[in-house]
């Protein structure tokens, strides 16, 4: 693995023969010519690994292995003392360091060798605390989130900004799972801790949504009866997830722009400032570029929430990963409905394959549930929706298109909420201008916007 590496060395020669060899391999190298320089820079950023000399000016390097260990995640510490010296690298290391070195280095093998364990140790803890908390969490485990080859790099990004303090923009087509993405940001990074409150700007209605965000004062508004505390509030310390961000009003995206720019906001009614010490992660199934263009979207705002952009894969990309995400579901709603099935079926699996699935994970979720109430022995192809199995045959059905199957959804999902176009766009999935839109994209309303 590439890692971020801190090397403490005030024998400038050393220090960039370390460097040389690391780099080499492909690590990212920051230099500090003393103990105290050191910790200014384990402050400022996190480093997977310290490789530091234990005799120093001004802060030594056992001093400084010390005060990292008061930190939440503290980096490994490797390190490098003098021939004759071993004792005191030892009684490091029996306070927590990982391995010592002497100098001169007899070869580059030697230290590659201990940084190579090093990051594996560190590697195995980052799998260790992320799948605990996962579990805890409710959370699939981490290697069926990130499963099927279109991921490796989605994963790769989780765990570069994780640790940072970076805004993160989460695009990604409904249903692919853009809120466990952020929550295994947030369960990777040293807000770990505290809360992860999450919140849909298109399931909040518009005159409701400040008070969501931002909380109130008591009289703020007609029925305000007590100060409540916002999202922002409950948020402290943690991070905020704003699900489909492109939803939310102008007048509200000023609001959040401030807050991002200067931390700092109010709640409805008061005058008094709040500091907001929370991490945004956003998310958008829309394309934001084209809302800024079309002024839809503030600019400003765009380029503040997209500081680390990241884009999620459709199911129909992952299909290598398909039949491991059916089977956990399958094994989830076998242990909620209480039955012992053997699992899918080899030929269920192949129509899901087979099929495009314009809901993606989300939509996988549901037929396989659906199945798992339908089956006796095992999901088979006979428990899965016509349009994945075909009406009365064991093969998908042909001449099917898109714009059909969004079209029979849409009615279904209006007609169990008897019209309510909010309600049916939370069962669908999508927002509420989303499902204006296709109604109107696929001739479902007359001139006066009814159906």
């Amino acid at each position: 693995m590439s890692a971020n590496i801190l090397v403490v060395e005030d024998d400038a020669g050393f220090s960039e023969l370390l460097a040389t060899i690391l780099m080499g391999d492909g690590h990212m190298v920051t230099v500090a010519t003393d103990g105290g320089e050191g910790l200014r820079r384990i402050r400022q950023e996190r480093f997977d690994l310290v490789l530091s000399d234990l005799k120093m000016p001004v802060k030594n390097g056992l001093e400084l292995f010390r005060e990292t260990r008061r930190d939440v995640a503290p980096p490994l510490f490797i390190f490098i003392t003098a021939f004759g010296k071993v004792e005191e690298a030892v009684a490091a290391i029996k306070e927590g360091a990982f391995d010592f070195l002497t100098k001169p280095l007899q070869d580059p093998h030697s230290l590659r060798d201990s940084v190579n364990r090093a990051l594996e140790c560190v590697e195995r803890e980052r799998l260790f605390v992320s799948l605990k908390e996962t579990e805890r969490s409710g959370l699939p485990p981490e290697e069926l989130i990130f499963s099927g080859s279109a991921m490796a790099e989605v994963r790769k990004m989780i765990y570069d900004v994780a640790p940072s303090t970076a805004t993160v923009l989460i695009h990604g087509e409904s249903g692919t799972g853009k809120e466990l993405v952020a929550r295994m940001i947030h369960l990777l990074s040293k807000r770990r801790g505290a809360p992860f409150i999450p919140l849909n700007c298109a399931a909040i209605p518009e005159n409701l949504l400040e008070s969501e965000l931002f909380g109130h004062e008591k009289g703020a508004f007609s029925g305000a009866v007590q100060a409540r505390r916002g999202k922002f509030e409950l948020a402290e310390g943690g991070t905020i997830f704003l699900d489909e961000i492109g939803e939310m009003p102008a007048h509200l995206q000023a609001k959040l722009l401030r807050v991002l720019q200067e931390r700092v906001f109010e709640r409805v009614g008061g005058s008094m400032q709040i500091k907001a010490n929370v991490r945004v992660i956003a998310a958008t199934n829309r394309d934001l570029n084209r809302e800024v263009e079309e002024k839809r979207f503030r600019d400003d705002l765009f380029y503040r929430l997209n500081v680390f952009p990241v884009t999620l894969p459709p199911l129909r990309a992952r299909l290598d990963a398909l039949a491991g995400l059916a089977r956990y579901f399958c094994a989830q709603f076998a242990v909620k409905t209480g039955k012992k099935l053997k699992g899918i079926a080899p030929e269920a699996v192949r129509l899901m394959k087979a099929y495009h699935w314009p809901g993606n994970i989300r939509e996988l979720q549901n037929v396989v549930e659906r199945g798992v109430i339908l089956a006796r022995a095992e999901v088979t192809a006979a428990e899965l929706p016509d349009v994945i199995a075909g009406p009365g045959s064991g093969s998908p059905p042909r001449g099917w298109i898109l714009k059909e199957i969004e079209r029979d959804c849409i009615l279904e999902a209006l007609k169990c909420n008897r019209g309510n176009r909010r309600m049916a766009a939370e069962a669908l999935g999508i927002s509420k201008r989303t499902l204006q839109y296709r109604l109107k994209e696929l001739g479902l309303v007359a001139d006066k916007g009814e159906i």
